[in-house]
């Protein structure tokens, strides 16, 4: 009896990794309370044991439990920026996925940096007191505060959510150094929106508050995903990210060329990260695969290039995200 008790709880540990993958998820929007500017909206995807259906979210379909109570105890937590004009939304299959393997994912739509509102998106330093606004909230206020462990908390950023989490692991931008890229370089992608928009790159984040890149020491390790203003950092003004970090960066990324970004800072960083070059993959293809109906909505983030498969490359980028939160976070 004691034999077969011991190879029931060997068979039981090789087994629990693979029924923590394939618990539910449960899924809720909240409100979050944000001083004297309306309250900014936010998902949140977390372990559960209910039954899970399909349900539409925005332009994208996911399989979760809305509303059903959360299971677990001193779960990791990951929170989720997305990239500029974009959603909350965006996210969500990188938010199951972590969900799935017993994180709690949040993820905030940035007022001011949305689909419907635009009208903040220069004035960057926003995304970053938004994304400590969210943490405080979930390990503080939200209903189910208690089960999450507020020493393991992740942070995911794509584009614009790459440079808001740079800089909550403590990277300092030097936007002055906009002026002197699209001297050089002024058919690249952000140049010519800044003179399209009437911006004079030289005068860049010149209104930015004394606090404006304030760090979030809460945030134990990041994943950046092709992250905008890379050349704005340099080594001295990422000296103090001091957490592990995993980079990815899409070969034939034309809206932020190489090197002047990921690249950029990949070199910059004072330890060297995970790094990951997607072969054949365009700057959208970090956002999740479109369906029909948003793809003849919006070609230009849908289009994928001749023979990359998106979903494919998803489906690696996102168990590749959980397994380094999983060894970063413990």
């Amino acid at each position: 009896m004691r034999l077969a008790a011991l190879i029931f709880a060997g068979f039981a540990l090789l087994l629990a990794p693979a029924l923590a993958a394939t618990a539910n998820v449960g899924f809720e929007e909240v409100k979050i309370a944000n001083g004297t500017e309306p309250p900014l909206t936010a998902g949140i995807w977390y372990p559960t044991d209910a039954p899970a259906a399909a349900h539409a979210l925005g332009p994208f379909t996911q399989t979760v439990a809305p509303g059903a109570s959360i299971v677990g105890q001193g779960l990791p937590l990951v929170e989720l920026s997305h990239g500029g004009g974009g959603s909350y939304k965006d996210r969500y299959d990188t938010a199951l996925a972590l969900a799935h393997a017993g994180f709690v994912a949040a993820a905030v739509s940035h007022a001011g940096d949305t689909y419907k509102d635009q009208s903040q998106v220069l004035r960057f330093w926003r995304r970053s007191a938004q994304l400590r606004r969210l943490v405080t909230y979930m390990l503080h206020e939200w209903p189910q505060h208690g089960r999450l462990d507020g020493s393991r908390v992740g942070a995911l950023g794509f584009s614009n959510g790459g440079f808001a989490v740079l800089v909550a692991a403590g990277g300092v931008p030097d936007l002055s150094r906009a002026g002197p890229y699209c001297q050089s370089h002024p058919q690249h992608d952000l140049c010519r929106a800044l003179t399209q928009g009437g911006v004079n790159p030289w005068h860049l984040g010149s209104d930015a508050p004394a606090d404006a890149w304030t760090p979030d020491p809460r945030v134990r390790a990041a994943v950046i995903a092709a992250p905008a203003f890379g050349f704005a950092f340099g080594r001295a003004g990422l000296k103090n990210v001091r957490i592990p970090i995993q980079l990815w960066r899409a070969a034939d990324d034309t809206h932020q060329p190489n090197p002047w970004y990921d690249e950029a800072v990949r070199l910059a960083l004072p330890q060297a990260p995970e790094y990951h070059v997607v072969p054949g993959a365009g700057h959208f293809d970090f956002l999740p695969p479109c369906g029909p109906r948003l793809a003849s909505r919006a070609p230009l983030i849908c289009a994928d290039r001749l023979g990359f498969d998106r979903a494919a490359f998803h489906t690696e980028f996102n168990r590749d995200i959980v397994t380094f939160f999983r060894r970063s976070l413990g």
